[in-house]
């Protein structure tokens, strides 16, 4: 892995000297991870990845972190520096940095990004994530495999769920109980929705304690993260017990007729905003769009949602080897929600879905 991580620092490197920056400072989280394989963490004291725009990458670390982060010191290219309390690296940094924008890691916070500019000329600054998107979100042929694992891990848990919907539980309950069955499959819990009846009509609720009726329908979005750090992310819409009524049946079946047009639609060299127009043009067409309210998908690796994004309008050109979820929903207020997503890898002849768990209300 060394030699991938000095391969993904040279992609940044240069991109950063293309694009005639000053350098890239990449804080903690993903992005880090990604380059460097490190989660370390960083709060009041500044863990970043500097990378100019030629010459060795460096990693600053705390003193207090020196042994977690050792490692990096052998991928070829990188230079570890520790320091003590009371000789913080902003100014040290800030001299490594050429002429022009710096590109900022997601993950950096404010008191961070104000030190290091006080402690030097910072000028203008740049998303690093706009920086990063073209190496980040093509995946390598192992990153596809650990997101396979991940779900094949969520749709494990999934083919529980049906069992789990049962007629005075409260959904409170059901994630109770779906939490314990995502650690079964995944190393850490990410999120756990469980949205019944009107409460399916917020697509970010996430449980609560009504009580499930049946012929409530379900909006069940679950994730969790494998040891690696890649994540999983699926959902589905149940029903409990029998189906709901006519109206809401109808929408589903357009909603699965919406989701599989994008899937079977996506090739390398569309955009995200084609992508997204094709499923939000069956959904309107259907006279459901005034209820469409998010965009049709995110991509998805070491973090949960990174680019690609799938959003109206967006010229962001789809790869071969992006990673990515086809997420279309429809939420009536006061009445009801559905939403079915599927990760999607993008091959050469169109999108190949990773979740293969059933889409069926009743399982």
């Amino acid at each position: 892995m060394l030699d991938t991580y000095a391969r993904r620092i040279t992609a940044l490197q240069q991109r950063v000297a293309a694009l005639d920056l000053g350098g890239a400072i990449i804080g903690t989280g993903a992005e880090l991870a990604y380059l460097t394989g490190s989660w370390s963490t960083s709060h009041e004291r500044l863990t970043a990845l500097v990378v100019p725009p030629g010459g060795y990458a460096r990693l600053f670390a705390p003193a207090t972190d020196a042994s977690a982060v050792a490692v990096v010191g052998d991928i070829p290219g990188v230079v570890v520096e520790t320091w003590r309390d009371g000789n913080e690296p902003y100014t040290r940094i800030a001299d490594l940095l050429a002429d022009g924008p710096v590109a900022l890691g997601s993950s950096l916070t404010a008191d961070h990004v104000l030190r290091l500019q006080m402690a030097g000329e910072m000028g203008e600054t740049v998303l690093a994530a706009d920086v990063l998107s073209d190496v980040f979100a093509v995946k390598e042929q192992e990153e596809v495999a650990e997101l396979e694992k991940a779900a094949r891990a969520i749709d494990a848990v999934h083919s529980a769920v049906p069992e789990l919907l049962v007629p005075g539980k409260t959904e409170r309950d059901v994630a109770d109980q779906l939490e314990q069955l995502i650690l079964k499959e995944h190393a850490t819990v990410d999120f756990v929705i469980v949205g019944s009846g009107p409460n399916g009509a917020n697509p970010h609720h996430d449980f609560s304690d009504r009580v499930l009726e049946p012929g409530d329908p379900v909006v069940v979005d679950i994730g969790g993260s494998l040891a690696s750090g890649y994540h999983s992310d699926c959902t589905r819409t149940y029903a409990v017990e029998s189906m709901p009524d006519r109206a809401f049946v109808a929408a589903y079946d357009e909603l699965r007729a919406a989701q599989l047009e994008a899937l079977s639609t996506a090739r390398p060299g569309m955009t995200a905003g084609e992508l997204d127009a094709v499923a939000r043009g069956r959904i309107n067409h259907a006279g459901y769009g005034v209820y469409f309210s998010h965009r049709l998908g995110h991509g998805i690796g070491l973090a949960l949602h990174e680019p690609p994004f799938l959003v109206s309008g967006s010229d962001t050109v789809l790869q071969e080897g992006m990673v990515f979820s086809i997420e279309p929903g429809i939420y009536v207020p006061g009445q009801w929600g559905m939403r079915i997503e599927d990760i999607v890898v993008l091959e050469a002849h169109g999108a190949r879905p990773l979740n293969l768990a059933p889409k069926n209300l009743l399982g």
